[in-house]
């Protein structure tokens, strides 16, 4: 006798298909498609994509608006788990200390204020970002993560 898979099943394997729909559709876009963003958003409900939003912050090169939506996503949901939640927080900081990409790093200075408490080493890039020397949008972006984060 075969045991039909519980309704919860079949929509965690949808949601699955359509994840893995998306993150192909995503890297088959050309660099600075519009539709990328489009996809990120589409993603910001499923805890499923956190290590593909991770390896979007985390690229230098990828198109830098789904880079911000990306960093937008993993800010109003942190990961869970904590080996995916440090990687995260990483990649933010790696974005945050990217000289070329200002946007990105506005938005990933916003993003770590949830990974703030959790490594030290975001907690000093964050002050360091807030710093007089900084970008005037980084450092506000910097200083609102730090008071987000209640270590300002």
């Amino acid at each position: 006798m075969n045991a039909e898979p519980a309704q919860g099943d079949a929509a965690r394997a949808d949601r699955a298909d359509h994840l893995a729909r998306l993150v192909e559709e995503f890297r088959a876009l050309p660099a600075d498609n519009d539709r990328k963003r489009e996809i990120i958003a589409e993603l910001d409900d499923n805890a499923a994509a956190g290590p593909f939003l991770v390896s979007v912050v985390a690229d230098a090169g990828e198109y830098d608006l789904a880079r911000t939506e990306a960093a937008t996503v993993l800010r109003l949901w942190p990961p869970t788990d904590p080996d995916l939640r440090h990687r995260a927080g990483r990649a933010l900081l790696a974005a945050l200390n990217d000289p070329e990409e200002d946007l990105v790093r506005q938005y990933a200075a916003m993003a770590l204020g949830p990974y703030a408490s959790d490594d030290p080493a975001v907690t000093e890039a964050l002050t360091a970002a807030g710093g007089d020397e900084e970008d005037p949008l980084v450092q506000a972006c910097a200083r609102a993560a730090l008071e987000e984060a209640g270590l300002a």
